[in-house]
């Protein structure tokens, strides 16, 4: 990863984004950098995370019709997702390791660089009776 020059507001994003289990948005991560840094702009948030997403030190998790989401790729921690159809809420599986798929399973010439692998499902809340229903 060949992060460009740190800055403490990057810092302070790379923090937020460590510490985070909810999979924030950049709304949400500007909030808890304020907390840290008042003068923080939203823009300079949003050129933070296009930067870590571009480093590969974050990844993105992007749902329709709803923000995206970021989460930090701590290194040899690697995991996937499960999302609720209900409430949106998006949990990390932890996966000792992915089935290998064979070459003739990818186009001619494809390399995969990488895996995001993404469940969806109801969550134990929203499969409450009292919880939401599915859309």
């Amino acid at each position: 990863m060949t992060m460009v020059r740190q800055t403490k507001q990057r810092a302070a994003v790379v923090e937020v984004l460590q510490t985070a289990r909810s999979h924030p948005d950049a709304g949400e991560v500007h909030a808890l950098v304020r907390e840290r840094l008042p003068s923080v702009s939203l823009g300079t948030v949003y050129r933070t995370l296009d930067a870590l997403v571009r480093d590969g030190t974050v990844v993105t998790i992007e749902r329709a019709g709803q923000a995206t989401r970021y989460d930090y790729r701590h290194p040899g921690q690697e995991h996937h997702h499960a999302v609720c159809r209900c409430c949106g809420a998006i949990f990390d599986v932890e996966l000792e390791a992915l089935p290998t798929l064979p070459p003739a399973a990818f186009p001619a010439g494809f390399e995969v660089q990488g895996v995001q692998l993404e469940f969806l499902g109801v969550c134990a809340q929203c499969a409450e009776p009292s919880g939401a229903q599915p859309h």
